[in-house]
């Protein structure tokens, strides 16, 4: 019997080094269906396979755009009949916050162990219900692109800075992320320019239908159905029922980042408002501006004029959590 079916992509970067080990695993357990795509349009005729093998578990081991075409696939591909099974994520990507979110973190293969270990002894305890962000342009039958993660505005430069700028360097990604945030503080708090430092970031107008608008320059913009979030922050904890997705938008400005981080640091979010940051939940948020940029899972898309980024909540999917 298959207890759990891996989806691997070798050409991931946290792959390059961790998966011959995770070949090893899988050839010592037979109950271990194991597939492997190098490219994501292979994705949707690796679920039509594995979902013949009816497994208890689909692990999802590649990068964050690996995770995000398995994500969209599984929802749209109605390969499982509507009855897909508990969904898992091995930390691999740059961020691995759909891992965090789900406990499953360190070693890869001590994660997929333990994942092992729950699809034998019964997962029912370890299913958690996780809505998904669908990202569309807004036209009539558009297809969407789902996810669970989306960075907007200068956070999404900020990351766009990092990975073009400061991951070439080969530096390790705890290191490459403290050299980003020091020069986005540099550039915040002097004004600092050039080719090697980061954008200025452009005005963006960000509307929760039946809940108003905000519209401004933006340091963080974070819209997520997660329930953990960087630094520890969960806006929309104070507002039950507005919505499935929980948006954070910080201002561009020295004082209220510094708010945000102290904040963040020192669990202070809560039902009180904080000057400069804004936090919303809503089911349905629409982003618009001239080339402002977001990223959804670590894949770049771009609203322009007219053409704005429409964002709505999934109906539920099971994911498994380590924990229970």
């Amino acid at each position: 019997m298959i207890r759990v079916a891996l989806l691997s992509n070798p050409k991931s970067t946290g792959n390059r080094q961790t998966l011959p080990r995770v070949r090893s695993y899988c050839a010592s357990h037979p109950d271990i269906f194991h597939y492997e795509v190098e490219h994501v349009d292979q994705i949707g005729r690796a679920l039509q396979t594995i979902a013949r093998v009816e497994p208890t578990v689909i692990v999802i081991n590649g990068g964050d755009g690996t995770v995000q075409a398995a994500l969209t696939e599984l929802y749209q591909g109605e390969h499982f009949k509507g009855r897909v099974p508990p969904i898992a994520v091995l930390p691999n990507g740059k961020t691995n916050l759909i891992a965090l979110d789900l406990g499953i973190h360190g070693d890869p293969i001590k994660a997929l162990e333990r994942i092992v270990e729950i699809a034998k002894a019964g997962v029912e305890d370890h299913v958690v219900a996780r809505e998904l962000i669908a990202l569309t342009d807004g036209q009539v039958g558009s297809r969407p692109v789902l996810g669970m993660f989306l960075g907007g505005a200068g956070l999404a430069d900020y990351i766009l800075y990092c990975r073009n700028q400061i991951y070439p360097l080969g530096l390790s990604n705890g290191f490459s992320h403290f050299l980003t945030a020091v020069a986005v503080v540099l550039s915040l708090l002097f004004g600092l320019r050039g080719r090697y430092m980061p954008p200025s970031t452009r005005p963006v107008s960000i509307s929760l239908i039946r809940d108003g608008q905000l519209v401004g320059r933006f340091a963080v913009l974070i819209v997520t159905t997660l329930e953990k979030l960087l630094l520890g922050a969960r806006p929309g904890d104070d507002r039950s029922g507005a919505g499935n997705m929980k948006l954070m938008a910080v201002d561009q400005s020295v004082p209220a980042l510094f708010r945000f981080l102290f904040a963040s640091l020192f669990r202070r979010f809560g039902g009180r408002r904080i000057q400069g940051i804004h936090m919303e939940q809503g089911d349905t948020i629409r982003i618009e501006g001239d080339r402002s940029s977001v990223i959804l899972d670590g894949e770049l898309f771009e609203a322009s004029e007219g053409h704005p980024i429409v964002l709505r909540s999934t109906a539920p999917v099971p994911f498994l959590r380590l924990a229970a």
